[in-house]
């Protein structure tokens, strides 16, 4: 099992920034990738993020040059920096753990961009 708590998230203007972070807990070693996703009201779950075990990232076109995402110093955390920031990505965003028994998903934080 992976245990997953997010933190930061919340309200900014069009044009701000906000970072979110992630920490994983319980059995990290089985951890191969880590991402986020977003979810706005009425629509799908979408990938914004994911970063592999060897450092690789991969983002939604959507995000690209505006969001990094980052491991910390501590391996099992990672941080999202969204920078540039639209009224379109307003969303609750999920920090998520892909792990080879399955993957695992936390509480979610809610990001609110006002125009």
């Amino acid at each position: 099992q992976v245990q997953l708590v997010e933190s930061g998230g919340g309200l900014v203007q069009a044009g701000g920034s906000l970072r979110l972070s992630c920490a994983a807990s319980g059995s990290i070693f089985s951890i191969n990738a880590m991402g986020w996703y977003r979810q706005a009201p009425g629509k799908q779950r979408e990938m914004v993020a994911i970063i592999t075990s060897v450092g690789s990232t991969n983002y939604a076109d959507s995000v690209k040059g505006r969001f990094t995402m980052s491991r910390g110093t501590a391996k099992n955390t990672v941080s999202l920096q969204m920078n540039s920031l639209k009224p379109e990505d307003t969303a609750v965003y999920y920090c998520t753990a892909l792990a080879g028994p399955g993957d695992y998903w936390g509480q979610g934080t809610q990001v609110t961009v006002s125009s």
